[in-house]
C-alpha cells in the first residue's frame, strides 16, 4: 500500500509543478508527464503483487470532515481495474507531450497537464476508495478534471456544448448515486462498501436501479449515453483515449462493486443488464455507421463495447441466480477481460485517429482517403486495433468476446425451462449481430480514411509523427498480441477476482478457470501457427519476386477515361445499405443539390446524424427545467440578508426534523 500511496503523491506533485510551469510547454510536459510516469510505475509495483497473489491491503488515514473516512482498500477487484488504468495512462501521457506541441505559446499547457494528472489520480482513487463519502468526493474530482480537459479548445462553440452536456450528465448520474449509497450504508451498518447480510427485496432493488442509472451514465449505457459522442471528439486525442479506455470503466466498476454488497441477485437484474447491454451495443454501432466524424464513430464504438461488458455482467448475474457456475464464471470472466482488452484497443484507435487529425487537420471521413501511403505505421496500427475490436483471432478482442458467447451458450444449454433457454440463445444472436455491425463499421472507417485516393487536397507536409507519438502506438499494438496469446495466463489471474464477485467456492471457480485455460492454450497455439504461415508466405513471396520488375497501375475504372477521387465510395455511401434499413431510428438529416439538365452543374450532398435522444428528449427537458428556474429567479434577488434567512430557515427545519 505504501508504494501505491507514494505513486498517487507523485501524480499529484507532478500536476501541481506543471501548473506552476504555466505556459512553459516543455517544462509543463516534463513535470506533468514525468510525475505521471513515475507515479503510475510506483503504483503498479504496489498493485501488481496484490493482484497476482490475490491479497487485500487496507489503509485508514486521518480525516478531518465530520462524515466519512479516509478508507482505502486494494482487493483483487480494485487491483484488476487499476492495472489497465495505470498502464494505459502512461502511453497517453507520452503521446500528449508531442501532441500538445501544436498549442505551445497559444494555451496554458501547465493547467492542461494539471487536470490530466488530476483525472488519473481521481480514477485511481475511485477504484481504491472504500468509504462511500470518500468515493463520492474522488468521483467528483475525476468528473470535474474530465470537464476541464474536454473543453481544452473552449473557443469552439461545439466544444463548449460538449463540455456542458458532459457536466450535466455526470451530475445527474451522481444525483442517483447519493440515494443508492444512503440506502446501502443504512443496511450495511457502515458507511463503506460492505456485504449486506440480509436486506429487504425492495431496498435491494432500489439500490440496484439507482446504482445502475448513476454508474450507467458514466459508463455511457444507452439511453444515458448522450454526453459521450460529443465529449470524446471534443477532447484532445490522448484525453479521448483515456476517457474511453479508462474513465468510462469506473461506471462498470461501480456496478460490479455494488453487486458485491447486495444479497443474491434475482434473475431480472441479469436480464435487465443483458438487455441494456445488447441494445447499447447494437444501436451504438448503427449510429456509428452513420457518422462522418472519425472520432465520433469511435466514441459510439466505445458505447458498443460498454454494452458488451454490461451484457457479460448480466450473464454472470444470471448464472448466480440460476446456480449455473459455468455461466456465472464465464460471463464475469468475459466482462472483466473485455474491460482490459477494450482499454488497449480503444486507446490505440483514438491515438491513431489523433495522428490523422494532427496531420490532415480534419476528422471528416469524406475528406480523407489514401492515408496509408503517407502514414503506413499509423495505418497498420489502426488496422490491427480495428481487427482486434472486431474480435478477429489471434488478437485480444477474440478472447473476451468468445467467453461471452460461451457463457450465453452455457445458459441456454443449462436452462431447465424453455422460457429461460430461448432468451439465452437470443443473446447469442444479439452478440453475433453486434459483431457483424462492428466489422462493417471498421471496414468503413479504415477503408475510407486509409485506402483509395484522397477525397480532398490534404496538407502536403502530412507525415508520420515523432517518436513520442509513435512509441505509444507501437507499445499498444504489441499489447494486443500479448493479451491475445497470454489469455491462458490472464484467466488464471482472474481467479481471485471472480471469487470476490461471485462468492463461489474456490474449487468451483478453479474448475471453470481450468476449462478456459485449456481452451485458450489451443487458441494461442492455432494463432501462433497462423502467424507462422503468414510469415512464411510473405517470405516466399519476397523470394519469388526477388530480381523481378514490379510495376503499379490503376485498377479497372469501368471505362471512365479520367476517373477522380469523387467516384469512389465515401463513408455515407458505404454504410447506406445498412443505415437505410434503420432510417426511422437514425433520423439523419440530408441536404444537397442533385444534378439537373443535359450539362449539369456540380452536385452536392451532405448528411448529418445527431443523436435523436439528445435532441428530442434531453434537450427539451433541460429547456423546460431552465424555464422553471427562470420563473423562480426572484428567490435569488442578490440580497445577502435574504440568503441568511434561507440558511436560518433550513437549520430550523433540520432541527425540527431531527427532534421529531
Amino acid at each position: 500500500m505504501a508504494l501505491f500511496l507514494f505513486g498517487i503523491f507523485l501524480l499529484g506533485a507532478g500536476g501541481v509543478l506543471a501548473l506552476f510551469a504555466g505556459r512553459n510547454a516543455r517544462l509543463a510536459a516534463l513535470f506533468g508527464a514525468g510525475g505521471l510516469g513515475l507515479g503510475c510505475v510506483m503504483a503498479l509495483f504496489g498493485v501488481l503483487p496484490l493482484l497476482l497473489h490475490g491479497r487485500t491491503e487496507v489503509y485508514h488515514g486521518a480525516w478531518s470532515l465530520p462524515v466519512g473516512s479516509l478508507s482505502l482498500a486494494l482487493d483483487p477487484l480494485s487491483c484488476f481495474f487499476l492495472v489497465p488504468a495505470l498502464a494505459i495512462a502512461l502511453p497517453c501521457a507520452l503521446y500528449g507531450c508531442e501532441y500538445l506541441e501544436t498549442w505551445r505559446g497559444k494555451k496554458n499547457l501547465g493547467a492542461t497537464w494539471f487536470f490530466f494528472n488530476l483525472l488519473v489520480a481521481g480514477i485511481v482513487l475511485v477504484f481504491a476508495a472504500r468509504d462511500l463519502v470518500l468515493f463520492l468526493c474522488v468521483w467528483e474530482v475525476m468528473s470535474l478534471a474530465g470537464y476541464f480537459l474536454i473543453i481544452f479548445e473552449h473557443e469552439k462553440e461545439e466544444v463548449r456544448d460538449a463540455g456542458w452536456t458532459y457536466l450535466i450528465a455526470t451530475h445527474l448520474g451522481t444525483a442517483f448515486l447519493v440515494p443508492a449509497f444512503l440506502l446501502l450504508g443504512q443496511h450495511t451498518n457502515a458507511p463503506e462498501f460492505e456485504t449486506a447480510g440480509s436486506m429487504p427485496k425492495l431496498t435491494a432493488n432500489l439500490i440496484f436501479v439507482f446504482a445502475l442509472v448513476g454508474f450507467g451514465t458514466k459508463a455511457g449505457l444507452m439511453p444515458l449515453h448522450v454526453w459521450l459522442p460529443d465529449a470524446h471528439p471534443a477532447a484532445p486525442s490522448h484525453v479521448s483515449a483515456l476517457l474511453s479506455a479508462v474513465m468510462i470503466k469506473t461506471g462498470l466498476y461501480g456496478i460490479l462493486r455494488v453487486l458485491t454488497c447486495l444479497p443474491m441477485p434475482p434473475a431480472w437484474w441479469g436480464w435487465l443488464l443483458v438487455g441494456l447491454g445488447l441494445v447499447s451495443a447494437i444501436c451504438a454501432l448503427l449510429f456509428a455507421l452513420a457518422q462522418s466524424d472519425l472520432k465520433r464513430a469511435l466514441a459510439y464504438s466505445s458505447i458498443e463495447n460498454v454494452g458488451l461488458i454490461t451484457a457479460g455482467i448480466g450473464l454472470g448475474v444470471l448464472g448466480l441466480s440460476s446456480k449455473s457456475d459455468a455461466q456465472c464464471v464465464l460471463g464475469f470472466a468475459g466482462a472483466l477481460l473485455h474491460v482490459l482488452n477494450h482499454g488497449l484497443m480503444k486507446s490505440l484507435l483514438f491515438l491513431s485517429a489523433g495522428v490523422v487529425t494532427h496531420g490532415a487537420h480534419t476528422r471528416h471521413l469524406e475528406a480523407l482517403g489514401g492515408l496509408l501511403r503517407v502514414l503506413p505505421f499509423t495505418g497498420t496500427c489502426f488496422l490491427l486495433g480495428a481487427a482486434a475490436l472486431c474480435a478477429l483471432p489471434p488478437l485480444n478482442g477474440f478472447v473476451s468476446e468468445f467467453l461471452l458467447y460461451w457463457s450465453a451458450l452455457e445458459g441456454g444449454m443449462a436452462g431447465q425451462r424453455l422460457a429461460f433457454s430461448v432468451p439465452a440463445f437470443c443473446v447469442l444472436g444479439g452478440l453475433a449481430l453486434a459483431g457483424g455491425l462492428a466489422l462493417a463499421l471498421f471496414a468503413l472507417a479504415f477503408g475510407t480514411a486509409f485506402l483509395g485516393s484522397p477525397r480532398k487536397i490534404l496538407p502536403e507536409h502530412i507525415h508520420e509523427p515523432g517518436l513520442l507519438m509513435r512509441l505509444p502506438l507501437g507499445v499498444l499494438t504489441v499489447a494486443l498480441f500479448a493479451a491475445g496469446f497470454g489469455a491462458p495466463w490472464l484467466v488464471r489471474v482472474l481467479a481471485p477476482v471472480l471469487e470476490t464477485l461471485t462468492a463461489l467456492p474456490p474449487e468451483n471457480i478453479a474448475v471453470q478457470v481450468a476449462r478456459m485455460e485449456n481452451t485458450f492454450t489451443w487458441v494461442a497455439a492455432c494463432g501462433a501457427a497462423f502467424l507462422g504461415i503468414l510469415l512464411l508466405v510473405a517470405l516466399l513471396r519476397k523470394l519469388i519476386l526477388r530480381g523481378r520488375r514490379i510495376e503499379s497501375a490503376v485498377t479497372w475504372d469501368c471505362g471512365y477515361a479520367q476517373p477522380t477521387a469523387r467516384m469512389q465510395y465515401g463513408a455515407a455511401s458505404f454504410a447506406q445499405p445498412l443505415t437505410a434499413l434503420v432510417a426511422e431510428l437514425l433520423r439523419s438529416r440530408k441536404t444537397g443539390a442533385a444534378p439537373a439538365g443535359h450539362f449539369p452543374q456540380p452536385a452536392s450532398f451532405s448528411q448529418e446524424t445527431p443523436d435523436p435522444l439528445k435532441e428530442e428528449v434531453y434537450a427539451p427537458t433541460l429547456r423546460g427545467v431552465a424555464r422553471v428556474g427562470i420563473a423562480f429567479r426572484w428567490l435569488q434577488a442578490g440580497n445577502v440578508h435574504l440568503y441568511v434567512l434561507y440558511a436560518a430557515l433550513t437549520l430550523v427545519i433540520l432541527l425540527v426534523a431531527r427532534l421529531t
